[in-house]
């Protein structure tokens, strides 16, 4: 009976970490998408709000990091619940760096709405949206334990590096042809390489998934 009390209380426990992951993933998800309208719409308010709902991120990773260890350290877990408890303590700080980089985004959308517009963002937007759904499936395979979505977040990776190489390419144009261009066009490339990164955490995280699942790293190895 004892040993049953154990087991359910340390269950609940686990599941905790999980649900708080959910919660800060899906608080950087918000992120992600109030970044990218405040760009789009030049909704300066919108980028300093996002940018003060930052310190949420930080407080839950604290949160996180802080129940991870007392696991860590009351209960002793073994084998997969070790690696469970280990890659949760990576991937939150995955998840703080994806909300660093939407800070940046929205550091140089307020800086770029108060000068006239380059062009109309038709790219970036879908680049920001691809890369908020990798985040989210990289956590629903670390919930599920699910390898195959996690291979396939990784795979889904080079969709975001796409955009980012023809987004840089068009602004190199703008840049060739008009130098009155250059300030707005390397701040737009800044936010650009921000998402490329938010995609890189995310194929961060699926890496990690894959390893708590099959005890296998394949980091720089899927093609």
């Amino acid at each position: 009976m004892e040993r049953e009390h154990f087991s359910k209380h340390y269950d609940a426990e686990l599941n905790v970490i999980r649900e708080k992951l959910l919660e800060m993933g899906g608080k950087v998800e918000s992120m992600i998408s109030n970044a990218m309208k405040s760009v789009v719409e030049r909704d300066t308010p919108l980028a300093e709000q996002t940018i003060a709902f930052d310190h949420q991120i930080n407080g839950l990773e604290m949160e996180i990091d802080e129940k991870c260890l007392e696991v860590l350290a009351r209960r002793q877990p073994a084998a997969r619940d070790l690696r469970f408890i280990t890659l949760a303590l990576k991937i939150v700080t995955d998840l703080e760096r994806i909300g660093d980089q939407c800070t940046n985004i929205c550091k140089r959308a307020r800086e770029l709405n108060a000068e006239p517009p380059l062009k109309p963002f038709i790219d970036m937007p879908r680049m920001a949206q691809a890369a908020s759904f990798m985040v989210k499936e990289s956590l629903d395979a670390f919930v599920r334990a699910d390898a195959d979505l996690a291979i396939k977040v990784c795979k889904d990776d080079q969709v975001v590096d796409d955009l980012n190489e023809q987004i840089q390419r068009e602004l190199l144009t703008f840049m060739l042809s008009d130098p009155a261009t250059i300030s707005r066009a390397i701040k737009i490339n800044y936010m650009s390489k921000c998402l490329e990164r938010i995609a890189d955490h995310a194929t961060n995280i699926s890496e990690m998934v894959i390893f708590m699942v099959k005890g296998k790293d394949i980091r720089h190895t899927i093609a």
